[in-house]
């Protein structure tokens, strides 16, 4: 996904300043008015008084009534005014959203091509966004009255109990000590009641040092591009800038790729910020939080009351003003591209927003994306380098077990058994990385060759272990889950065996080998449950682990103290992949998750079972060579005319037939191809044939695909501007359904 380059954007790209009306205070007052609704433009309203830019309005719309913001004030509206409907009420609980964020999410739209309102609407907490809630109850009276009562009600409860406290203490003291004057008492009692456990900052080495100072020392906009090697401390970097920042009374936004990091990132602020900030200044924004938790954290921001916000993708929407600095964390994880709904980069999204609210932008990761990297060749981004390890450790030594001719057992290697048993005597933790989850990729027959197919869609589904003696196969795809046949739905024989393995299956074998050994599973499957994740985190930074099975949800951002060993099974799974993008992902994640081992004691081992230890993926793995092996892959990438080199669309379609989905899009390729030939000096735009996805069917719908690209950004954008008003509405008839991903994380 190349990131936007913002020194060289499309004039067509550029986010202009909002209109503000500027007639007579004389009614009626016209309105634009952007709404959630997958048509085109914004809709005019009519007001009897000013109503601000970037308040929201309930307004009729049909037979209903739709939440909507507003985006403009124009002296005269589109359409006739005698057609024109009044908005019904203006809710005006929190300030309006500021003119620097109204750019932001006009951009996304014209960038990402979708309507405004699909941009503004679906960001914000479902109360805010929700008619019923504000209709239901009368001005003044709603979701965010509500939480500010409540807040204020707090605050008094807090104060009264902190009263309390000084006084009891003060009383104490009497008993003890001779009385002394009321300001030297007062004084002495405050120090002694913790409000928050703070940490002092950790003395930062000269690498450190340098880029704190390089990166608070800018005025401006400036994007760094912070490449630091596993376990170089890139964290205390951001909060030693983020204190900075926050004493000359600006603001900070981090943003991280996955819910289960924001423990450990939120404890690690409030423990370094203690001085600068108080623990309800910092907001969390995230998927997992309740409705109400995450209203509580926008209003929070809305209001100025919070400093610091601290979320994943979504939080880059987060109304702060006032932004001094924006973190992306693990800048090259594919979580911050969202999947569905407006396919916006938070990543992108962040470079845009510090350039709009002249801020500076940090994107750190080990193993940064080659877009970043190539960003940084060109000089857009400045480059700050970590290469070496904040406790004085050495980089893990990375080793390669040749599976070809190894005597196996449960897939795991003798030198692999040896080097777990030795690290458990040393009382070290060990970490078995298998991203795989599941008892068993698949159920087969080994008399007529059945497998267990998931019924809705073209993959197979996984076997899975509930209960000892309980299995079920799920598909990970559709979600549907079956009990395990008692003999083959084929040829009857009751025989059935599982294939392969998932965590699950290793979990099993690993307790029979070590079974005075403490295990935990970290998967999407062992953590459903609201707070578990942090729960098996927290046990294993405790000590309470010996051995740690997980999939990618241990890879990154993880602090290990006691970590030895890392031993990565089933790695070869992604090396021939027909994603131009894997090697770069295996990289990454293989260079992450080695990175857990040895970061504070000693020198960390690796060990990575594979059948082709010749690939140069592996070679560049085991000498820690991100920079070589970014630049030969970027030479690929350059030479095969792919991002970041050139730039790509993808249209996607899904019916219940595959013929139909392929007949639209190569109905769609027409009508490209038609306005490309109508053009007087048509720029290289590609228009691939349609093809069905890898996995062609899911929950009974099939799917393809249309891919466009071009070397030119600008004339990418002028075609799918001209191009998408021509197929229609993304929810078609005959049950089809498209939609438009611009730079395309799959493919």
């Amino acid at each position: 996904m190349p990131p936007i380059e913002l020194n060289s954007s499309p004039a067509s790209l550029e986010a202009d300043t909002l209109p503000h009306s500027s007639k007579p205070f004389n009614p009626p007052f016209w309105l634009q008015v952007a709404l959630d609704v997958p048509l085109d433009g914004v809709f005019d309203y009519r007001a009897d008084v000013p109503v601000a830019t970037g308040l929201r309005v309930i307004v009729p719309f049909g037979r209903r009534q739709l939440m909507g913001v507003v985006v403009g004030c124009p002296d005269q509206p589109a359409l006739p005014p005698e057609s024109i409907k009044s908005i019904e009420r203006v809710i005006d609980d929190l300030p309006p959203l500021t003119p620097a964020w109204l750019d932001m999410a006009r951009f996304a739209a014209e960038y990402y091509q979708r309507p405004l309102g699909e941009v503004m609407l679906p960001v914000m907490p479902t109360r805010l966004r929700s008619v019923a809630a504000y209709t239901s109850v009368k001005s003044g009276d709603g979701p965010v009255a509500k939480q500010l009562a409540k807040q204020a009600k707090q605050k008094k409860t807090k104060a009264h109990l902190d009263d309390v406290a000084v006084e009891t203490v003060a009383h104490h003291q009497d008993t003890l000590q001779p009385r002394q004057s009321d300001s030297a008492q007062e004084g002495r009692v405050i120090q002694d009641i913790p409000t928050i456990d703070h940490k002092p900052s950790m003395q930062l080495n000269t690498q450190q040092q340098l880029a704190v100072e390089t990166i608070t020392e800018t005025t401006a906009y400036q994007t760094y591009l912070l490449f630091g090697v596993t376990g170089s401390g890139k964290t205390e970097v951001y909060l030693a800038a983020a204190a900075r920042v926050l004493q000359s009374g600006r603001r900070v936004l981090f943003l991280v790729p996955e819910i289960n990091l924001t423990p450990q990132f939120a404890a690690s602020l409030q423990a370094r910020l203690a001085p600068y900030v108080q623990a309800d200044q910092i907001a969390l924004m995230h998927s997992g939080l309740t409705d109400t938790q995450r209203q509580e954290s926008w209003v929070r921001a809305a209001m100025g009351d919070a400093r610091i916000v601290l979320g994943t993708r979504m939080a880059i929407f987060a109304p702060l003003s006032n932004l001094g600095l924006i973190v992306v964390d693990e800048e090259h994880d594919p979580s911050y591209k969202q999947q569905e709904g407006l396919r916006y980069s938070a990543r992108d999204l962040a470079v845009w927003r510090g350039r709009q609210d002249q801020a500076t932008v940090v994107l750190g990761s080990a193993t940064p994306s080659l877009e970043s990297w190539a960003q940084a060749q060109r000089g857009h981004y400045k480059r700050l380098n970590l290469t070496e390890r904040a406790h004085q450790t050495l980089m893990p030594h990375i080793r390669l077990i040749d599976t070809r001719r190894a005597d196996l057992k449960q897939g795991l290697t003798p030198q692999v058994v040896d080097a777990m048993t030795q690290t458990l005597a040393q009382q070290q933790q060990v970490l078995v990385f298998l991203n795989r989850r599941g008892y068993a990729p698949v159920l087969h027959c080994s008399s007529c060759g059945w497998l267990s197919q998931c019924k809705n869609c073209s993959v197979f589904a996984v076997l899975h272990r509930d209960q000892p003696n309980k299995m079920r196969l799920h598909c990970h795809h559709c979600g549907q889950q079956t009990p395990v046949p008692k003999a083959c739905p084929e040829c009857g024989d009751q025989d059935l065996q599982a294939m392969g393995r998932g965590t699950q299956r290793l979990e099993e074998h690993l307790t029979e080998l070590f079974p005075q050994a403490r295990l935990a599973r970290i998967d999407a499957d062992s953590t459903r449950s609201k707070g578990s994740a942090q729960a098996l985190f927290e046990q294993v930074h405790a000590g309470l682990v010996d051995i740690l099975v997980g999939t990618q949800m241990v890879s990154k951002g993880h602090d290990f103290a006691r970590l030895g060993l890392v031993v990565v099974l089933n790695a070869d799974s992604m090396l021939f992949s027909q994603d131009f993008r894997a090697p770069e992902r295996l990289f990454a994640q293989l260079m992450q998750v080695a990175g857990r081992a040895g970061r504070h004691q000693g020198q960390g081992q690796v060990l990575v079972q594979t059948g082709y230890p010749d690939q140069p993926i592996y070679k560049a793995l085991c000498q820690h060579d991100y920079p070589g092996f970014a630049q030969s892959t970027l030479e690929e990438r350059r030479t095969a005319q792919l991002p970041p080199y050139v730039y790509q669309a993808l249209l996607t379609a899904q019916a219940r037939e595959l013929n139909t989905a392929i007949d639209f899009l190569q109905h769609s390729r027409d009508v490209a191809q038609t306005w490309l030939n109508t053009q007087s000096a048509p720029e290289n735009i590609t228009l691939f044939d349609p093809v069905p996805l890898r996995v062609t069917r899911v929950a009974q719908v099939c799917r393809a695909q249309l891919l466009v690209e071009s070397p030119s950004r600008s004339a990418l954008h002028q075609l799918l501007k001209a191009w998408l008003p021509a197929l229609g509405t993304r929810h078609a008839k005959g049950q089809l359904r498209w939609q438009l991903e611009v730079d395309p994380l799959e493919i």
